[in-house]
């Protein structure tokens, strides 16, 4: 294709004329974007306002799994994706575990992390010995930044300065601690560490009793870590085996829990394994956060860098039989909001805020995590007893139905015939080659 100029000075309507004049095949490509336009002028304002470049809106279903019942709450909580099963999977783990005392979860921290990052040649004792001196001084300047995230139970919760000289020779960070109350609080992090810089900065040119080549300070760069380890969530169901007489089908609770147990142990060990059964869970997690307008991003990332903190990736989730106890648990690093950004301006990310009760950040990190292990739940379970085909590819029917071109009539026909047959995309394009068939051959019959 020909290289474009210009494209983010044109408005919509002339990128979208100016890409359908170069793609090949262009087909009803105007006329899809218009139909996928909101209604709502208003909602549709907001849309093009989200991302740069923008020529149309990009529709995922948004769904409902209900009846989570979590630390005694009940939730109907909405899961934005694309890929069939995962919210079919989640509700029918909710359905469950209602039956046996719900998810039980904890916050363990909301602690998240900022980093100056700067290059400086001097005496890291000296160092270490000024930043206690002016560290105070540092946060007073920082005041009117962080007065209104204080007044919230947020703001600055800790600050150090670090030498990490195995990185990079003279390589030292400003590590700031940050609460950032309901908001996921990447903007108020990164305008806080930036103006820190300069505070440091200005601090350490105007130390006159050091000599001039200590007083100088690179800065590298100034960002929140989205690694946040000392904010994380744990997750758990729990119940003692004699009480968990339904949980598979053509296969006793003591039998089906040992399986279920050496699987998530498998996870635990065998990387290959473990990155499958993770997406599994962020299958959940990331359909949550997704309706709840955060950034899934920084979750997976998050969570995939947790998983791997030993230095071996495992399984985020654990199994235990103790003592007739069967105990299944997820412990996840989190960074979630429920103010500010998309989860304040995008319609559909407030209406799910709504549904869930307008929860706090703190509430939102533990619906989060039961989701995650509620469909983490589902997926070794399909594993360990009928396989996770079979389940699956029933929900994804209606899909190959839809890629090969059957209309309505057709689709519930096809529906219907592989209701208890093995479902592919081969047997369901032989099955409707063959409805096709039959319908030519059959005599059109008229009246009178």
């Amino acid at each position: 294709m020909e290289r474009i100029e210009g494209f983010s000075s044109r408005d919509r309507l002339e990128r979208i004329q100016l890409l359908a004049s170069i793609m090949p095949n262009s087909g009803n490509w105007v006329d899809d974007l218009d139909s996928h336009r909101a209604t709502n002028e208003n909602y549709q304002q907001v849309y093009e306002e989200l991302s740069e470049n923008m020529v149309g809106n990009y529709h995922l279903p948004f769904s409902v799994a209900p009846n989570f019942r979590i630390n005694g709450m009940r939730y109907h909580v909405p899961m934005v994706t694309e890929e069939s099963s995962v919210v079919a999977a989640a509700a029918a783990a909710a359905k469950f575990w209602d039956r046996h005392g719900g998810f039980t979860c904890r916050v363990q921290g909301t602690t998240k992390t900022g980093q100056v990052h700067f290059l400086w040649e001097g005496n890291e004792e000296k160092l270490q010995e000024f930043f206690g001196q002016v560290q105070s001084e540092m946060l007073v300047q920082l005041k009117p930044l962080t007065t209104s995230m204080d007044k919230r139970g947020g703001g600055i919760k800790g600050l150090q300065v670090v030498r990490l000289p195995h990185i990079l020779p003279n390589y030292y960070q400003l590590q700031v601690q940050f609460d950032t109350a309901d908001s996921m609080g990447a903007n108020f992090i990164n305008t806080v560490l930036e103006s820190l810089a300069g505070v440091w900065t200005q601090s350490l040119a105007g130390n006159g009793t050091w000599p001039e080549s200590w007083r100088r300070v690179e800065v590298l760069m100034c960002i929140l870590s989205n690694y946040t380890p000392d904010c994380r969530v744990l997750c758990k169901v729990a119940a003692p085996v004699n009480e968990l007489r339904d949980m598979a089908p053509n296969m006793d609770s003591e039998t089906f829990l040992s399986r279920f147990t050496k699987a998530v142990a498998i996870a635990q060990g065998d990387p290959f394994r473990a990155v499958t059964h993770n997406k599994g869970i962020m299958n959940g997690v990331d359909a949550v956060v997704l309706a709840t307008g955060n950034d899934f991003r920084a979750v997976e990332a998050n969570a995939h860098a947790w998983a791997s903190a030993d230095g071996s990736y495992r399984s985020l989730s654990v199994a235990t039989l103790h003592q007739g106890i069967f105990t299944f648990s997820l412990e996840l690093p989190l960074a979630i909001g429920t103010v500010g950004g998309a989860t304040t301006v995008h319609p559909m990310a407030r209406h799910a805020g709504k549904l869930l009760g307008n929860p706090s950040a703190v509430e939102l990190m533990q619906i989060a995590a039961a989701v995650g292990l509620a469909n983490n739940y589902s997926a070794v379970k399909a594993l360990v007893t009928s396989g996770i085909q079979s389940g699956h590819m029933q929900l994804h029917l209606s899909n190959i139905a839809t890629q090969l071109g059957a209309n309505i009539r057709e689709r519930a026909q096809i529906k219907e015939h592989f209701r208890k047959k093995t479902v592919s995309s081969v047997a369901v394009k032989e099955y409707l080659q063959q409805l096709r068939h039959d319908k030519q051959d059959t005599p059109f019959l008229r009246e009178g």
